[in-house]
């Protein structure tokens, strides 16, 4: 069995990583340079939310989905987010568009019931469980990984 691998870069998502770093980066060089008072300077608290927000936006520039022997397993970014999917327990995979107002990110749509994990663009792969969740994994390589899917389900 040949292992699949790929990972997505959502170019947005990192085009506006990087705008908020330097936002957050002149914000907190034009308070440094503030004459000393009692309300100048850095704060704490407003530094460690900076660096949150970087850090949770910078988890999802990419997506990478991969196939082992057991699992297909999808990880933002990191890794901090990430799903992972026996593959005895996938019953069909189907390369699908995602609509516009899906977003990107990790969502849960209520009409059709579905989680939805992307960073970029609208082309996906929609695997159905045995139990009957269904879920959509956003990627620029939806055939190749649906063709990776059905190869090992339907081995």
């Amino acid at each position: 069995m040949t292992p699949y691998k790929h990972t997505q870069i959502g170019y947005l998502t990192l085009i506006v990583t990087l705008v908020v770093l330097v936002l957050f980066a002149w914000a907190y060089i034009t308070a440094r340079a503030e004459p000393p008072s009692v309300d100048s300077g850095t704060n704490l608290l407003v530094t460690a939310t900076m660096a949150l927000v970087l850090f949770i936006l910078a988890s999802f520039v990419t997506l990478t989905a991969s196939i082992d022997e057991k699992y297909l397993k999808i990880k933002f970014g990191y890794g901090i987010f990430k799903k992972k999917f026996p593959l005895n327990e996938i019953v069909s995979a189907t390369s699908v568009k995602n609509h516009w107002y899906y977003g990107w990110g990790i969502r849960l749509c209520l009409w059709p019931k579905m989680w939805i994990y992307n960073v970029s663009g609208f082309d996906a792969v929609e695997i159905i469980l045995k139990n009957g969740r269904v879920y959509r994994i956003g990627t620029d390589d939806s055939n190749e990984l649906e063709t990776a899917i059905k190869r090992i389900i339907n081995f």
